[in-house]
């Protein structure tokens, strides 16, 4: 039993679950090479394998094989094509210019198509470090696919073994990151004095940014296993509970009430450790849920959070009993904040049965992916424009690369297609990514040299070596995703010993170092000078975004307070798209602040809107979350003023965003919405009470909203100036 359990965990762990596939596939092609002793073609084929295991990715096993075909067809474009005009360099340079948009625009379909492109310009530049040494068209072509297949193959059989466990992983993840999501909230509920929420604000946002992430992530994986977005069959459990899971994210991304404000007024009570508590242990049932869906158990739910509501009730019901007066004021937020993690706790003790609390009309996603040639062509011709991110990179990364080469004809450097290799994995889509991978790439090669050359001292022999390339080349692959330096220094081990194969081991030290540093300086100068994508020039088109996406969310959920609550797709596409454009707008600020300090805008005002925006978003989620109707005609025309006033504003605040010019909007008559609140606070209707209360809240962040545009209009058209 004990042995079965182990090899649960140790199957249902990805990284060691990938990192074993590798070791299989590394393994198939340097046997027989070794038992041959026929080292020549030990690189080819292992740069083969990487080829194809950095290309791959989730699907179906019908999809796999359509996606693994296609595939291998592009890599025999690719390096027949670099052994016909390797010794033509006018046409090499003309081919390597056109195929490089050509392939980076084929990531204008879909992801699967990225990588695709991707790994044929990564099997093109393997071609190239070896063409010198290629004795006919065929040889090293038939060697480099013939690794690109049996990975291909192996990978297969693997996934055949468990196809479900990508959709259990990703779905893990997805829980993992609701409970960091949950520990943030819980920081928020500290009964001090002066509570500063903003800093707490902007790491919720991150924290939310990852969240949406990990179920954009999992939805994926879903359509992959779906038919036109239908989903049935073993993914169907799994799918009700993502639903689960999203419906958990909209409820704890809630907001009821200022924070600070109850933290002020309950620091004499303990009823704010209370909900403190309570959030700790439903953020260590989400990591609990996390694990079983991973190892495919059961889940038990754990009674220490039953209990921690049950006194959590107990707690406000003596708060609801006592004379203080600011006590009872706040009693109504206490239970709105209760209700909604009462919600919340019954959604996770029943999570091994999702069908008892599913709440969605249908369980349809919505298929982004394209399914027609015509379909493919038309997002690809979109995309043909300087305004397209896409575009802009695949310029810029061909650019780069016809330059690397024209360098290495230049200057007639030997092995100077580590160049070309450097500046394809550097050069990434904005300034800041690149940033990060220059300075990752550059401190693993050195490290990667380093460990290389003592290896080679150490383990002189031919087995020895063998041995270690396959140890590195699983080491690259295991670090690649969270940590790039590492990767880095394990590859650059592999390549050491494997031309060491050929007698050039200690050769290739130097030029390897020098090739990474102009690739380097190349990756850097096209993200700065070749159609620059700056942050601050497009931050306002994202906050301009995020502003109407939480518009268009308001709206649906108004319109259900008179129809009912109703998840259908259109509310889920909805409360998505609020979230993605809030991540987008997080990771955008973000991303400006690595950049060069005369690109940088408004960096206080960026930090406040996205505080802002992320409290507005959250105010949002508690009337989605509410959702009760309301069937009191004149209850309903109080909620209908109030949201009316609220869309114009935000409506009004969108188009200044996007025009990035100065509002009309200066101050804000909030004379009607404050006689409307009065009348809210009278009312005896708890619900009513809770979705006009919301509705304020917006309203009152409004005016520092328009304020924030008005001053980023004119910070950032100072910028331009300036750049220009």
């Amino acid at each position: 039993m004990q042995i079965t359990f182990n090899f649960r965990h140790f199957w249902a762990n990805s990284a060691i679950n990938y990192s074993t596939l590798i070791l299989f596939a590394l393994l198939g092609v340097t046997t027989p090479a070794w038992v041959l002793q026929d080292f020549k073609i030990i690189t080819p084929l292992i740069l083969g394998v990487i080829a194809a295991a950095l290309t791959e990715s989730d699907d179906n096993f019908k999809g796999r094989i359509k996606a693994q075909v296609l595939a291998l067809i592009c890599f025999a474009i690719a390096t027949f094509s670099i052994e016909v005009l390797f010794n033509k360099p006018l046409f090499f340079a003309l081919g390597l210019f056109c195929s490089t948009v050509s392939f980076v625009m084929l990531g204008a379909i879909g992801p699967r198509y990225a990588k695709i492109a991707f790994g044929s310009l990564l099997i093109a530049i393997y071609t190239m470090l070896g063409a010198h040494q290629s004795t006919n068209l065929w040889y090293q072509p038939i060697l480099l696919l013939s690794g690109c297949a049996w990975y291909f193959i192996l990978s297969i059989a693997w996934y055949s073994m468990k196809p479900m466990q990508p959709v259990q992983q990703s779905l893990s993840v997805v829980f993992k990151e609701l409970s960091l999501y949950f520990d943030a909230k819980r920081a928020l509920f500290h009964p001090v004095s002066g509570l500063i929420p903003q800093p707490h604000r902007i790491n919720e946002a991150r924290l939310n940014a990852n969240t949406v992430s990990a179920l954009n992530q999992c939805k994926a994986t879903f359509l992959a296993r779906s038919k036109r977005g239908q989903v049935d069959g073993p993914s169907d459990r799994f799918l009700k509970i993502y639903f689960l899971a999203q419906d958990i994210h909209e409820r704890i991304s809630s907001s009821h009430y200022r924070y600070q404000d109850l933290g002020e007024s309950f620091k004499h009570s303990d009823i704010m450790f209370r909900f403190k508590y309570l959030l700790e242990t439903q953020s260590q049932s989400c990591r609990d849920i996390a694990r079983s869906i991973k190892l495919g158990t059961s889940y038990e739910h754990n009674p220490l959070s039953k209990r921690a509501l049950n006194e959590l009730s107990s707690s406000i019901h003596y708060i609801e009993q006592s004379s203080l007066p600011e006590w009872q004021a706040l009693v109504p937020q206490l239970k709105y904040l209760f209700n909604n993690l009462a919600t919340v706790e019954e959604q996770l003790s029943n999570v091994n049965n999702p069908d008892a609390l599913s709440e969605n009309d249908d369980d349809i996603l919505q298929d982004n992916e394209v399914h027609t040639i015509t379909a493919m062509w038309q997002r690809v011709k979109v995309n043909l424009t300087p305004s397209s991110l896409l575009f802009r990179h695949a310029i810029r990364l061909s650019v780069a690369l016809t330059i690397g080469y024209g360098i290495i004809q230049l200057f007639d450097i030997e092995r100077g297609y580590w160049i070309l290799l450097t500046t394809l994995f550097v050069c990434q889509p904005n300034y800041s990514a690149t940033k990060q991978k220059l300075t990752s790439r550059v401190i693993g090669t050195i490290g990667g040299l380093l460990a290389g050359v003592l290896l080679l001292f150490i383990f002189p022999s031919s087995t020895s070596q063998l041995f270690l390339i396959i140890v590195s080349g699983v080491a690259f692959f295991a670090f690649r995703v969270n940590n790039y330096s590492y990767a880095t220094a394990f590859i650059t081990v592999l390549v050491l010993l494997c031309f060491n194969q050929l007698g050039e081991g200690y050769a290739v030290v130097i030029p390897r170092l020098t090739d990474t540093v102009i690739g380097c300086f190349l990756a850097v100068l096209a993200v700065t000078f070749i159609l620059p994508d700056w942050q601050s020039k497009r931050l306002h088109k994202v906050m301009a975004d995020s502003v109407t996406s939480n518009k268009h969310y308001l709206a649906l959920i108004i319109g259900q307070y008179r129809i009912g609550k109703k998840n259908d797709l259109q509310y889920r596409i909805s409360r998505r798209n609020s979230h993605n454009q809030g991540a987008l707008l997080s990771s955008a600020i973000n991303n400006m602040l690595m950049e060069p300090g005369r690109y940088q805008a408004a960096t206080d005002a960026s930090f406040r809107f996205l505080t802002l925006n992320h409290a507005m978003l959250s105010y949002i989620s508690a009337l989605g979350a509410h959702r009760t109707r309301i069937d009191n005609g004149v209850t309903h025309q109080l909620i209908l003023d109030a949201h009316r006033e609220i869309h114009i504003h935000l409506d009004a605040l969108s188009q200044q965003l996007n025009n990035d010019c100065q509002s009309r909007f200066d101050t804000l008559d909030s004379s009607l919405i404050e006689t409307r609140f009065i009348q809210w606070q009278e009312s005896e209707d708890d619900s009513a009470r809770m979705v006009l209360q919301q509705l304020h809240l917006i309203y009152q962040m409004l005016p520092e909203l328009h304020e924030l545009a008005n001053a980023l209009a004119v910070k950032t058209s100072n910028t331009a100036k300036i750049n220009n």
